[in-house]
C-alpha cells in the first residue's frame, strides 16, 4: 500500500485496534493463477505472534481453502471510516476533490485448523464478539449438536500469523490549519456514522507533512 510519510499508519497498538474494530475484511490471495477475494470477519489474537494472529472460517465449497497447504501469503484488508472531502470546505477553494480514510493491511500465510474443539472455539469467539452477552445475545449452544455438528462439517477454519502489518490514515494531515476545520465542520453537518468518525479521526491527526 502506498504510504506517504504523513499518512503511514505504523504503530502496532494502533493497527491492532483498528483491526479489532473493523473486524470485517476483504481475504485476497492467489488460487489457480488468479486473484480470489473473500469477505468474512477475522479475529484479532494479539497474544500470538509478534503482530498478532487472525483467525476465521470460509464455506468448504470455496476452493480458496485448498491454497492454503502451498504456503502462500495472502492480504486482509481493513477498511476503517472513510468520507467524500469536497474542495468547498476548504478556505481557498481552487482545489481538487479528495477521500479520507483509514485501511490496515495484514499480510501472512493462512493455514488449516483442523482441531474440532479449536474450531468450535473460535466459532464461540465470533459470536461472543458480534452479540449481546447471554441470556439476550445467541450463542452456539442455541443450536442442537447434530445440527451444530452437520453445519461444523461445511466450514473450513483457519489462521494467519501476521507476518506485515501496514496502516494509512489519510485525514487531511497536509493540509492547512483552515481548510482541516472547515473539512471537520462540514463532515459534523453531513452526520452520517462515516463522517462523524472521519470527523473525529481528523480531530486527532494534526501531523503536517
Amino acid at each position: 500500500m502506498y504510504r506517504p510519510r504523513a499518512f503511514d499508519l505504523s504503530d502496532t497498538g494502533v493497527l491492532q485496534t483498528a483491526v479489532d474494530d473493523y473486524s470485517f475484511a476483504t481475504f485476497v490471495m492467489e488460487t489457480e493463477g488468479e486473484l480470489e477475494a473473500v469477505h468474512l470477519p477475522l479475529l484479532l489474537d494479539c497474544t500470538t505472534g509478534p503482530l498478532g494472529t487472525l483467525r476465521g472460517h470460509v464455506a468448504r465449497a470455496n476452493p480458496v481453502w485448498k491454497t492454503f497447504a502451498q504456503n502462500r501469503t495472502a492480504l486482509c484488508i481493513f477498511h476503517g471510516p472513510h468520507a467524500y472531502i469536497s474542495p468547498l470546505w476548504y478556505r481557498n477553494e481552487d482545489q481538487v476533490p479528495t477521500w479520507n480514510y483509514l485501511a490496515v493491511h495484514a499480510y501472512g500465510c493462512p493455514r488449516v485448523l483442523d482441531d474440532e474443539a479449536t474450531v468450535r472455539k473460535l466459532l464461540d469467539d465470533l459470536s461472543a464478539k458480534y452479540e449481546d452477552a447471554p441470556p439476550n445475545g445467541w450463542s452456539p449452544d442455541r443450536v442442537s449438536e447434530k445440527t451444530y455438528t452437520q453445519l461444523l462439517g461445511g466450514i473450513v477454519a483457519f489462521e494467519l500469523t501476521i507476518d506485515r502489518l501496514d496502516g494509512k490514515l489519510k485525514m487531511s494531515q497536509n493540509r492547512a490549519t483552515e481548510d482541516q476545520e472547515g473539512a471537520i465542520s462540514a463532515l459534523d453537518a453531513l452526520g452520517t456514522p462515516d463522517a462523524k468518525q472521519v470527523a473525529d479521526l481528523m480531530r486527532g491527526a494534526t501531523t503536517k507533512a
